[in-house]
Order: structure tokens, then sequence, then C-alpha cells
């Protein structure tokens, strides 16, 4: 128990040192330079008060609670699959194990240089973590009994414009002078209006003094600060400093342009038109007869709705008919690229993925689907695809990722969901679904689908929305499947064309897999079921 409690006061110390020191915002130069820059000063006086106020408390005694600290994030993830405890026909289906892949033994391993593609992985990390990073994530802590009163959160300002900084003031007791100091990096101070009997030095630059004999005067003026942006960033936070004699405070003014809506006319309709609302996506290959079926069974329930269609086949055949695009691309270009394409031209509010080889039927009701987009803040949500034995599937999933430190972190998937979806008993909120799914068009193509991936793929797409994608899954939406079952001496040539491409082997698909998950998501295991 003892050791435990030392591992734990180690990995906890080690934890609140990484956070508070290890991630802080780029500096900026008189100049404009829009690559990233050092820590600036006032990131730097940050550092310094929060090593102070550790140290403040170094010979506090504590008492650990290793139920709870044994939880915190370690940074240390590893690796781990179940072990099987007994051996029985179907157990792993009805009691699945959690089973693990080294991704980055798994790349390294077949890689002429490891050590130069884990530097440059490094590298890439490192430039991300710079691009990414936003000064307003930076830890600033409210001291109690401060006498400066100040904005926490809140506070924005777009690129060099100019607005008034709200809830500034001072509450201390009454002396013969009273005076507050601002400091900034992006930009500069000023006040839009001035008060009796307070001075104003440093107007129109990034340290300004107010001070005054009477406290209700300076804050009175106080109110009247304005802060202009001076360097241009679309995307930033100015860290401030607001201090008086004894006392500093911190606090952020983001930077940056609104949000432009997307917004799409479908028209005013009392009822879902779908046809104005859906467009429906495929890809194709190597399966006309079954593309065919899929077009005729939607014809019957939305006659109406655009189809678009990506085809890769080496010989393409013309698919034509009302509401029908048809797109050709290079032969095997695959699966996700033709992903890409088809959602690429999509102009309605929504898009409904759609493997070539499914079958609308009467509970296929994409006016469901439409309403829980419209009436939730979920960007996709998923249906139900039944076998032709009966059994239904959902796929949900759930994704989450463990920081694993140097090496990379851990990426775990779990079968199941986060929780149902209050007014849609039938609906949960998962981070993967099955790949039967009606999303909204511009946050789909936002993260779009990596045309690496050409043979096989599906959980990829998800992964990579973790954080962007807001995603849900229904069971009582669904589309059927169509048989696979076939004798081989009854398979036509294009079946067997088909088996061939889909279901062969590669080790050069695998290597490809692998280097995505090690080297684009910076992963060095999964674990899943």
């Amino acid at each position: 128990m003892r050791v435990t409690k030392k591992k734990c006061v180690i990995l906890v110390t080690g934890l609140l040192l990484f956070a508070l020191f290890c991630a802080w915002s780029p500096g900026t130069s008189s100049g404009v330079d829009i690559r990233p820059g050092q820590r600036g000063h006032i990131e730097k006086l940050l550092e310094e008060k929060m090593r102070d106020t550790i140290s403040d408390y170094h010979d506090i005694a504590y008492h650990l609670k290793d139920d709870v600290a044994c939880h915190l994030a370690q940074n240390t993830c590893v690796c781990l699959a179940d072990e099987e405890t007994f051996h029985l026909p179907l157990a792993n289906l009805l009691f699945p194990r959690v089973w693990a892949h080294n991704v980055d033994l798994a790349f390294l391993e077949s890689h002429p240089d490891p050590e130069g593609v884990k530097h440059h992985r490094a590298q890439e990390y490192r430039s991300f973590q710079r691009r990414s990073y936003n000064p307003a994530d930076v830890l600033i802590v409210a001291e109690a009994n401060s006498p400066l009163q100040y904005p926490t959160q809140g506070v924005e300002v777009r690129p060099l414009k100019t607005i008034i900084i709200p809830g500034l003031g001072l509450k201390e007791k009454t002396g013969s002078n009273h005076t507050v100091h601002l400091t900034a990096t992006l930009g500069t101070f000023d006040v839009a209006a001035t008060v009796d009997k307070v001075s104003v030095k440093g107007a129109g630059e990034k340290h300004m003094t107010l001070s005054s004999p009477s406290l209700s005067a300076l804050n009175g003026q106080l109110q009247f600060v304005t802060y202009t942006n001076t360097v241009f960033h679309p995307k930033t936070a100015d860290t401030v400093q607001f201090a008086t004699e004894g006392h500093q405070s911190y606090f952020s003014i983001k930077v940056g342009h609104g949000i432009i809506p997307n917004l799409y006319n479908s028209g005013y309709q009392r009822e879902y038109n779908i046809s104005a609302l859906v467009t429906i996506a495929t890809k194709t290959f190597l399966r006309y007869d079954k593309l065919k079926d899929l077009i005729d069974s939607i014809r019957q329930h939305y006659p109406t709705v655009t189809i678009v269609i990506a085809d890769d086949n080496e010989h393409p055949q013309p698919v034509t008919g009302p509401h029908i695009e048809h797109y050709i691309m290079p032969f095997g270009k695959g699966w996700f690229a033709g992903r890409n394409l088809a959602v690429s031209q999509v102009t309605t509010k929504y898009v409904l993925w759609v493997d070539d080889d499914f079958i609308f039927t009467a509970n296929t009701k994409l006016e469901r689907m439409v309403d829980i987009l419209e009436k939730t803040t979920l960007d996709l949500v998923g249906g139900a695809v039944r076998e032709i034995t009966g059994y239904t599937a959902t796929y949900r999933h759930t994704i989450s990722v463990e920081e694993g430190g140097e090496d990379g972190d851990c990426l775990h998937i779990r079968i199941g969901y986060h929780h149902v979806i209050e007014g849609f008993p039938n609906c949960v909120v998962a981070d993967a679904c099955i790949n039967f799914f009606m999303g909204r068009t511009d946050k789909v193509q936002q993260v779009g689908f990596n045309p690496r991936l050409a043979r096989r793929g599906h959980l990829e797409f998800f992964i990579d929305a973790l954080g962007s994608l807001h995603v849900g899954s229904c069971s009582d939406i669904i589309v059927s499947h169509a048989s696979k079952i076939k004798l081989p001496w009854s398979k036509t040539v294009s079946q067997k064309a088909y088996d061939k491409f889909r279901y062969a082997s590669s080790t050069a698909q695998n290597d490809i897999s692998n280097e995505v998950f090690y080297f684009k998501n910076r992963f060095k295991c999964i674990t899943s079921h």
C-alpha cells in the first residue's frame, strides 16, 4: 500500500507540474509574424507565479485518497488485452474480450528508418501543437481576497478592432492614492471617456496606468477602458495583466473572426421536404447489379431525392435516370476516396451515406433522421442494417484517447454508447455508428475521409471526427442488406473480381493502416472489442 501511495504521489505531482508548466502561448514581437513564436513576458510571469504558489504549500501535510488519485490521468497509457479465461464455442461473441494492437511496433518493425520516422513524427506533432494551441487555455487563477475585479472569461474582440473591457474595478480600503496597471501583448489600451481627478498614462500603448486619489473616480474611469487589437491573427487570445500595488491578476481577451454561418435555403415547409433537405451518396465498385437494386428501392420511397454515385470501376457502365449524378473515378481509386468525391458534390443540408448493396424498405424513414438532426445538437445520426438472417446491427461504439507521453497516445474503442437521447427512446449518443448514417453535410465534409484507405475502413472516419462530430444512433430506422450468401459455383465474374479486391489479404493495406494510426493520429496502441 505504501508503494502504491508513493507512486500515486509522484504521478499526481508530475501531472500538476506538467499541466502548469508545459503548455504556454506563443508570444508576439513588434512585427507581424504568423509563424509560432516564443513564450511572451506575461506567460513567463504566469509560470513563475504558479511555481511560487506551489512552493508556498510544499510543507503542508496531506493524505492521499488512493481510490480517487489513482483515477487521475497519468500520461502513461499502456496497451493491454484481456486474458482468455476459458474456451467455449462462440465465447468471444457472447463475452467479447478486449484485444490490443501495438501500432508503434507493427509500424516501426517494418519501417526502414524507425528512428528517423519517430523523429519526424515528433517534429510534426510539436508543429501541430504550436499551430493548434490557444492562449485562452492558459490556467489563470483568480486569487481570493484580491482587491481587483476583472472578467475571467467571455471577452472577445475582432482582429484589429476595439472594445470596452467590461467588469474592471478596484475594491480596496480608502487611501491617499489608488493606482492600477494594465499590460497586454497583442493590443493597446485607451479610454473611451475621461473622468475628473483620474490620471491616465500610456493611452494608446500596451501598458497603461490609471491613478486617482478618489476610489470612486478611478472605478468610474475603469468603465471606459478600451482594448484595441493591433497584431492580426484570425484566432488567438491576448493575456492581459491587471495589477495594483501588491496584487496581480490575469485574464484573456479572445481575438478572432466570428464564425460565418453555413445556412441552407431548403424552402419553408410544414413537413420535411426530403428531396430539398437530403442527398443520398454511395460508392460502387464491380456491383452494378446491387447498385440497380439500391436505386430501385430508393425510388419506391423517395422518387425525387438526388442520388450521387462515385464509381471507380475499370470499365464503367452508364447509370442514368432522374435525379442521379454519376461520377467516374480512376480505376480502383478506393473506398474513402469515393466517399470524399460523393460527399463533395452534395449541396443539400444533409447527406445520407449508404453502401451500394443496401435496400430501402418501409422502415427506412429518412424523415425520422431529419427530425432528430433538426431537433437535437447531433451532427450525425446512424440507423440500423438488417441482414438477410434477420439480425439487425447498429455497430455502436465509444471512442476515447488516453495520453501516453512521448511515444504516442492510446486509442480505446468499446462496444456501447453513452446515453439515451431524451425524447427519442430508440436513439442513443455514441462516438461511432454503422455505415448507414445521415449527417450535416458541412460537418461531414469538414472531417472528410482519408483517401489512402482504399479497400477497407469505417471507424477511421469516426476516429478523425472525435471531438468534432456529435454522433447518435437509432435502432428503429432500418435499411436492409442484400444477401452475401453465394455458392462458389454460382458467383458471376464480377462477384469473383469484387471478392478478390475486397477480401484479399494485403500487406500494403495493413502497412498503410498502421502508418495512419501511428504517424497521422500519433497512436502507439489500440485496444478494442
